[in-house]
């Protein structure tokens, strides 16, 4: 064999060669290192099986659910989705028709009225409270001649505390409950100067914490004051006519109850409107006794048309029986005088009255007992019992 063939192929055989113990060395290497990784994963595993806490794998007994199925008999309601009442859009449009004149006292005379414009703002303010604390229980009329005279006053924080309760009771008479309101006033107004500076609150929650505000008034306080719609006023006018024309879904029995039925389906940019609305519509059309369901425009729609007429010739037993009292004590006192002719009628009605006969000539009857008819005796009798009641005749007579 030649010398150049034999040289050529022990290069290739060496060539051969290499290339087997390189793969043979790769090899070796991925399989080290196959071991390796294998390895760690083993000691990976073993390390967190440690780590385990076998305590969560514990059987725990599970609370026993009880299955209930629905009962077939009770009626599925036809409404799907929000309720609100049959055509409630055009009994509102029909109001606002009824309402439009503005010849309701609440129109003239309402809170919103009662007011001095030319006051600071937080006086403004505080008068407003001072209206909507008066108001309750009592008609507008009697509420607005009331604020006029706490004006010329001089309607202020500072000027309430230093009246005497005499003298603010003489004030507000006759509102409802005055003895009542003149602590509540009182009270409240030393409240706003102590922890708001003279000013009211600003908010529902703390409006209702002073001493005579409910959520009536605090709503309307918020709206007429702070012009921030933050709920329903109900009154009592707001309760009644909402029961009657069907705008809650059951009946209610108080108007917080009212309140709540009425803002879970009425629009809000509705709910400062119909405060005003119904309350003027309940003082000249649906009153609470024999509503005018003739002159209403919804006699049609509404539920209770023509249901709610008192009868012209039916009493009231409470009048009856109250002026078969005041008989009874005109029968009395006529006895008394037969009895007792040197004694002089007005101290036998003072006796009667449980007072002194100087308190009981203040009220000036020139007519004696004998003389008068039934009906007079009953009508005197009267009004000498309200006089009694007036705090003005008491600070007169002292």
């Amino acid at each position: 064999m030649p010398l150049g063939k034999t040289e050529a192929s022990a290069s290739i055989q060496t060539i051969h060669n290499l290339e087997i113990n390189n793969k043979n060395q790769n090899d070796s290497i991925i399989m080290n290192s196959e071991k390796t990784v294998k390895q760690e994963q083993l000691d990976i595993h073993e390390q967190s099986t440690i780590n385990i806490d076998l305590n969560e794998f514990k059987f725990k007994k599970k609370p026993t659910v009880k299955i209930e199925f629905d009962d077939t008999t009770i009626e599925k309601t036809e409404h799907k989705g929000l309720w609100e009442p049959v055509k409630w859009r055009e009994f509102l449009d029909n109001l606002r028709a009824m309402r439009s004149n503005n010849d309701a006292p609440v129109d003239s005379m309402g809170c919103h009225m009662t007011m001095d414009e030319n006051a600071p703002p937080k006086v403004i303010r505080y008068q407003t409270l001072i209206s909507l604390m008066l108001s309750s229980q009592t008609k507008d009329q009697v509420t607005f001649a009331a604020m006029k005279r706490l004006k010329e006053r001089g309607l202020t924080v500072d000027n309430v505390l230093d009246m005497s309760d005499d003298e603010l009771g003489k004030l507000i008479y006759p509102v409802g409950f005055w003895k009542t309101k003149v602590k509540y006033i009182k009270k409240t107004t030393q409240t706003l100067k102590d922890q708001y500076d003279g000013d009211i609150p600003d908010s529902v929650e703390k409006l209702c914490k002073l001493t005579g505000v409910g959520p009536k008034m605090a709503h309307i306080c918020m709206k007429v004051a702070w012009n921030k719609v933050t709920g329903i006023g109900v009154d009592t006018h707001v309760h009644r006519i909402s029961n009657r024309i069907g705008w809650v879904k059951k009946p209610t029995a108080t108007p917080e109850d009212t309140r709540k039925a009425l803002e879970s389906w009425l629009p809000f940019e509705l709910w400062s409107e119909v405060n005003h609305l119904m309350v003027g519509f309940g003082q000249t059309i649906c009153l609470p006794l024999g509503p005018l369901c003739n002159n209403c425009l919804n006699k049609d729609i509404c539920p209770s048309s023509g249901k709610l007429n008192r009868s012209p010739n039916k009493k009231s037993p409470i009048k009856k029986s109250r002026k078969e009292d005041v008989k009874g004590d005109v029968t009395k006192l006529n006895l008394q005088l037969k009895e007792e002719p040197g004694q002089s009628p007005d101290n036998v009605i003072s006796e009667s009255l449980g007072t002194s006969s100087s308190k009981v000539t203040k009220v000036q009857t020139n007519v004696q007992v004998k003389n008068e008819s039934e009906s007079h005796k009953i009508v005197r009798l009267e009004k000498v019992q309200l006089r009694r009641k007036s705090p003005r005749n008491k600070n007169s007579s002292n």
